[in-house]
């Protein structure tokens, strides 16, 4: 229980928390990966807009149908591999075409369960050795900015150590004031009057460009499902929530599809705020914890409207600096994912090339090396002899994954 709250007020208060930490700890990643497949100012901050509204009404709507603390989020993974995924398209209508073809995949991974099983059956080594190569390239960006940008980024790196030791769920966003309070020191106040500090949707057509597909599309469906809608799952079946899968999947897809020509990425479960939400630390009657999920989604609504302020933030600030906080967010997600990828000696070789190859941001055809990443790794699997002692795991009973986004 959080303490010093009501318990009719706790699942509101819970939302408010989970809501204001998942913004503030990922929203610059957003902002940063949208600038690095070509989109202007105006574009980045109508993505960040447009994911705000449709997680807070994904929040408010579902949640209020099952009476279960079902809660959403942006693709945080997702939103890595696009800063990651940079140097593979500056066409953002070729982005966008991605991203409405990722929202197709959710929607058809929940309408047909063997899709979903395909999914979730890529060897764990594979799917988390490639996510920590998305990782770490933006988890050294702390180590590169508190070289090239030493006033700016090592305070962030001071404050966010401090409150890792006395109160982590504050870490990030904090450390994220502070940046911003650098940045309005060095910079002025000229960000506050930027045309794109107004929040607009802004519709951008999508493109589809295959090799922009292979790169974005179907990598950024990987790690969705597998940082973001699995994990989701798992945390509500820890606290004993089973719902079915389908709506949940079809919503979600639907909603990035609606959203991806106005630069939304992905729409998914939540999974770290979705355990406050969802846990007796919300309330501790279970029928009570969905108006968690519920007031989640209203301040979600609101933060959207700071969307066009944070992404002239965003442009205002060097590119290190903003790319720094997001590794400092990213640390624990790349630290799990390393741990899953080599947990299983038997497949240490296959988990570090394949990490290898996706750190290494490689472009082969007009291809990232997201995409290679999972090539070569399921090769020198099969290779080893490792694909036979694979147990594909059914939709209906997912296995834990690394817990990445918000």
């Amino acid at each position: 229980m959080i303490r010093g709250v009501e318990p009719i007020f706790q699942p509101v208060f819970a939302g408010i928390v989970a809501a204001i930490t998942g913004f503030a700890s990922s929203f610059v990643l957003v902002i940063a990966g949208m600038h690095a497949v070509g989109a202007s100012d105006a574009q980045a901050a109508s993505a960040l807009l447009a994911l705000c509204l449709l997680v807070g009404l994904t929040c408010i709507v579902v949640p209020a149908v099952f009476k279960i603390p079902i809660s959403f989020a942006w693709s945080t993974p997702g939103a890595a591999l696009l800063v990651a995924a940079g140097g593979t398209t500056h066409n953002f209508g070729a982005a966008v075409g991605a991203f409405l073809v990722c929202g197709v995949l959710i929607v058809l991974t929940g309408l047909w369960p063997a899709l979903g099983r395909a999914i979730t059956s890529i060897p764990k080594p594979i799917a988390s050795a490639m996510l920590a190569g998305i990782l770490f390239p933006i988890c050294l960006a702390p180590v590169t900015a508190a070289v090239e940008q030493p006033l700016l980024a090592i305070p962030v790196i001071v404050v966010w150590l401090v409150l890792m030791r006395f109160a982590a769920r504050w870490a990030v966003p904090a450390a994220m004031v502070v940046a911003a309070i650098g940045i309005a020191l060095t910079a002025g106040t000229d960000w506050l009057t930027a045309s794109t500090s107004s929040p607009a949707l802004v519709f951008t057509a999508p493109t589809f460009d295959a090799a922009v597909i292979v790169s974005l599309a179907l990598p950024l469906f990987i790690v969705t499902m597998a940082g973001q809608n699995v994990p989701g799952f798992v945390v509500l079946s820890t606290f004993g929530y089973r719902p079915s899968p389908r709506p949940i999947l079809v919503t979600s897809g639907l909603a990035t599809v609606a959203g991806s020509v106005f630069g939304a990425h992905s729409i998914n479960l939540a999974a770290i705020t979705a355990a406050l939400m969802a846990s007796p630390e919300a309330h501790p009657q279970k029928s009570k914890r969905w108006i968690a999920t519920l007031s989640s989604g209203v301040v979600y609504l609101v933060l959207g409207l700071g969307a066009g302020f944070a992404a002239a933030l965003v442009a205002a600030s060097p590119p290190i600096l903003i790319t720094a906080v997001a590794g400092l967010a990213l640390l624990g997600a790349l630290v799990t994912s390393i741990t899953g990828a080599l947990d299983d000696p038997r497949h240490r070789i296959t988990a570090i090339t394949t990490f290898l190859v996706t750190a290494s941001g490689i472009s082969i055809l007009g291809i990232g090396s997201a995409f290679w990443g999972l090539a070569v790794g399921g090769v020198i699997m099969l290779w080893l002899g490792g694909l036979r002692r694979h147990t594909p795991t059914p939709t209906d009973a997912p296995r834990a994954e690394p817990l990445v986004g918000p």
